[in-house]
């Protein structure tokens, strides 16, 4: 069993998005070969919400729940009434299948709220839980902080097309060996990889025949590039009794300063969640929630050009990552890339502070994403386009300078 200090360790906070001020360089003169990056820096640790603003009209809407008062303050612990009413007609229609407003969704403080009451209503000590390497760092660090033990799936992401996805027959062998969660998302984070048909088709009926929970984080299921086809889970033909799907518009539209998610599935479980959102933060904050009035309402055009925006963006970090030697998978969905680096002549986590104070670029450490990723660097290029590509070239260069 894992003492309380040892389950705060796994909770580490160093290397989140907007943490950059706690990744000091210290004592690194040994191996460092430039001076402190003067110019405007890139952080591509999260999306720029002023490069890529929020939706039309969510501050109108966010305004007119604040107009709203107590009755918006002081909504129902699961989100107001009114607002999951409309909700559940467009989440339903997007991922295919109805969904009851009462007792079928929740409304949760941004999509990581929404993961934490989903993995604290189904995680016990000693739960089994598979998590996909690599794949969304909370995932991880959820688990063990509710005691569970964590059981890895295998991502392939770098082969053919056909080649990549999750390894089914391992999930195969842990759903049979008492494995009770499975947690993943698709598009996955951080490589942008859409599950399959096949994929997702074998997950649920595997699911099902084992009595697997099943946690799908869709958040990126929006921001779908050209050609790529998308398969709801919770659309399919057979269905596990329990399956929770975490949605929310914190990333492809940018509301990630409203810190708005929902959760939607099994009654049960949404009941579960409900009690303990009762209990660490009440409800999403009530005037933002207004905010989701305008979520899949967008102006005609609106996504579409913002998937355009993206995908341009993606093809040119792509052809510079690519040009330098450094293996990046082609996102299928969302906005990271997670470029492999070669041997350096320094560790990775300092080499993603030298970035910072020599090139003024913040990234990821691949190793937040599953152990076996601790050669790779994240990133989400929800960027100004020019500043991007510049901060790119300025990572190439770095390698250039550490490689063995």
């Amino acid at each position: 069993m894992m003492t309380l200090e040892e389950k705060f360790r796994a909770l580490e906070t160093e290397n989140a998005p907007g943490q950059e001020v706690r990744q000091e360089v210290g004592d690194l003169n040994a191996v460092m070969r430039g001076e402190r990056y003067e110019g405007i820096p890139v952080d591509f640790s999260h999306g720029d919400v002023d490069a890529f603003p929020p939706t039309p009209g969510s501050f109108e809407a966010w305004q007119d729940g604040f107009e709203r008062g107590g009755q918006q303050a002081y909504t129902e612990y699961r989100g107001s009434a009114r607002i999951r009413e409309g909700l559940v007609e467009r989440l339903g229609a997007f991922t295919g299948r109805p969904i009851s407003a009462g007792t079928e969704l929740i409304i949760t403080p941004g999509t990581q709220g929404a993961l934490f009451l989903a993995l604290g209503a189904t995680v016990a000590s000693g739960t089994k839980v598979a998590v996909v390497e690599p794949d969304y760092f909370a995932n991880r660090k959820l688990v063990k902080f509710f005691g569970g033990e964590i059981v890895s799936i295998p991502l392939h992401y770098q082969g053919a097309p056909s080649e990549n996805g999750p390894d089914l027959d391992r999930i195969e062998t842990a759903f049979k060996s008492g494995t009770g969660v499975f947690v993943f998302s698709t598009p996955n984070n951080p490589t942008g990889l859409v599950y399959s048909p096949g994929a997702i088709s074998t997950i649920s009926a595997l699911a099902a025949a084992h009595g697997v929970t099943l946690i799908v984080d869709q958040l990126y299921s929006r921001l779908l590039y050209s050609g790529e086809v998308y398969t709801h889970l919770r659309a399919g033909d057979t269905l596990p009794e329990n399956l929770i799907t975490i949605m929310g518009p914190s990333k492809t539209e940018s509301l990630s300063g409203f810190r708005l998610g929902v959760a939607f599935g099994t009654a049960g479980l949404i009941d579960r969640m409900e009690r303990l959102q009762a209990i660490v933060s009440l409800r999403a904050a009530g005037y933002n929630q207004a905010a989701l009035d305008t979520w899949f309402l967008e102006p005609s055009g609106w996504m579409e050009q913002r998937v355009r925006e993206h995908e341009a963006i993606r093809d040119e970090l792509l052809g510079i990552f690519r040009a330098a030697d450094l293996p990046t998978a082609t996102p299928q969905a969302g906005s990271y890339l997670f470029p492999q680096l070669p041997p350096l002549a320094v560790d990775p986590h300092t080499f993603v502070r030298l970035l910072r104070h020599q090139a003024g670029v913040t990234v990821t450490p691949g190793a937040e994403f599953g152990p076996g990723s601790h050669d790779s660097i994240r990133l989400n290029f929800s960027q100004d386009h020019a500043a991007a590509a510049a901060a790119v070239k300025r990572v190439v260069s770095m390698v250039e300078v550490y490689r063995t």
